[in-house]
């Protein structure tokens, strides 16, 4: 295979040309995106200069406790940005729990299992594993926690007579919870059916390009597919089954 190719700052200087027909799209259909484009851009690339920088010193240390400092950032901020996504009446420990004890088993798992590094904590392999599966779970919270709410929030009434019919807050609210998981779980499960046919993915296509053989880039992605639909599930499970109880008090009423 051919060597890698590296961008300077000039080709992602030319790589700027093609925001600039995007903002030009957006103008000419009057969408009113080209802030948001702008914004969107500015930060892509603040914040994946940032931590391209931190990464290399992090590489350099290679000490345990940078490594986990970098994946508790990581996390936290994957858990805000799904609070936000919510409601407000989600508590961000109950994300922050669910997204880190759905994570860390599998994760584990698969670096000490599956993988094997030198290390445990080895940053080339721990670093980009989390950021891939702290992304998904993070999506997942978000579109399991925002429609368990909704539903709730629309079907009072239903709730409502099923609780005076005897049933508990869980029984009563239990077929939204399992929509609600199942929703979220959608775009990882369409990912999976149509990989490689219509779709090649981040990890596949980076290690590629970087010079690995095919055959085991195909066997990373789907080592990751793998530990993506795991976390996810138990991700979901864990935040829709800690936000119901939030919207019932002690005497099981439900209060919006």
């Amino acid at each position: 295979m051919g060597e890698f190719i590296a961008l300077d700052p000039g080709d992602l200087g030319w790589a700027l040309g093609l925001i600039a027909l995007a903002i030009a799209l957006a103008r000419w259909q009057k969408l009113g995106l080209e802030g948001q484009l702008l914004l969107a851009t500015g930060r892509t690339i603040l914040q994946l200069l940032v931590v391209g920088y931190a990464l290399e010193m992090v590489f350099a240390l290679a000490h345990p406790l940078a490594v986990l400092g970098i994946v508790l950032v990581m996390l936290t901020i994957a858990a805000i940005a799904a609070k936000n996504r919510i409601n407000d009446r989600v508590k961000l420990p109950l994300i922050w729990g669910s997204i880190f004890i759905s994570f860390s088993v599998p994760l584990a798992y698969t670096l000490l299992v599956i993988v094997q590094p030198e290390t445990w904590y080895d940053p080339q392999y721990l670093i980009p594993l989390a950021g891939m599966v702290l992304g998904n779970a993070m999506n997942s919270a978000s579109l399991a926690g925002e429609r368990l709410s909704s539903r709730i929030k629309t079907s009072r009434l239903e709730i409502e007579t099923q609780l005076c019919l005897g049933a508990t807050p869980k029984q009563a609210i239990a077929s939204y919870r399992t929509e609600a998981i199942r929703a979220s779980l959608i775009p990882t499960i369409n990912s999976m059916m149509v990989v490689g046919l219509v779709s090649l993915p981040g990890m596949f296509t980076g290690q590629v390009l970087s010079g690995i053989d095919p055959l085991n880039a195909a066997s990373y992605q789907i080592l990751i597919l793998f530990l993506i639909v795991t976390i996810n599930l138990i991700c979901t499970s864990l935040v829709t089954e800690g936000l119901y109880r939030q919207f019932f008090n002690p005497t099981a009423q439900l209060t919006l």
